[in-house]
This record gives C-alpha cells, sequence and structure tokens, in this order.
C-alpha cells in the first residue's frame, strides 16, 4: 500500500538529482519509491545518527555529561597560560 508523504521543493530536488546521478553511475534506473524506502533503511539502520541530528543543540552539556568531563581531569603539575596555549596552537 503507497501513501504519500508531502516534501518541500528543496527535498524533491535533491531526490531527483540523486535519483539521476544513481542512474549515471550505476546505469539502473530507480524510481523515487525505491530510493526513498532504501534510505529510509539506512537511516533505520543507523537510527541513533538519525535521532541526533534531531537535537537542537549540545549546548550546554547535560550534568552527566559535565560530570564525564570531570572525571577524567587530571593535573599535570605544570601551570599554563595564555600565551603557552597560542604557542602550542600556533606556533
Amino acid at each position: 500500500m503507497a501513501t504519500a508523504v508531502k516534501v518541500d521543493e528543496d527535498a524533491k530536488a535533491q531526490l531527483e538529482e540523486l535519483q539521476a546521478e544513481i542512474r549515471l553511475k550505476v546505469g539502473k534506473k530507480v524510481t523515487q519509491q525505491e530510493l526513498l524506502s532504501r534510505l529510509i533503511d539506512d537511516a533505520y539502520e543507523s537510527r541513533e545518527a538519525v535521532i541526533d541530528s534531531f537535537r537542537e543543540t549540545t549546548v550546554p552539556l547535560s550534568e552527566e555529561e559535565k560530570e564525564a568531563m570531570r572525571e577524567g581531569r587530571f593535573s599535570s603539575g605544570v601551570e599554563t597560560d595564555e600565551e603557552d596555549i597560542d604557542d602550542i596552537l600556533y606556533g
């Protein structure tokens, strides 16, 4: 059972561009439905990356993330000032 999905003009243009590139490089014509199904399958397999792409921001860090960063800190015993950092970063 096919269901219609509305996409904006930019998404439609990108879909058509992908479709044309597949035909050009692979020599096989694929329908937009086949292409969308493949894209959905791929996204489903890497769903965490897809979910993360919808997060508004990674800043500010959550309290758990802040604590994880604090746990990884250690003192080297060497005092560093801004000039040292500039020298290290920019030479």
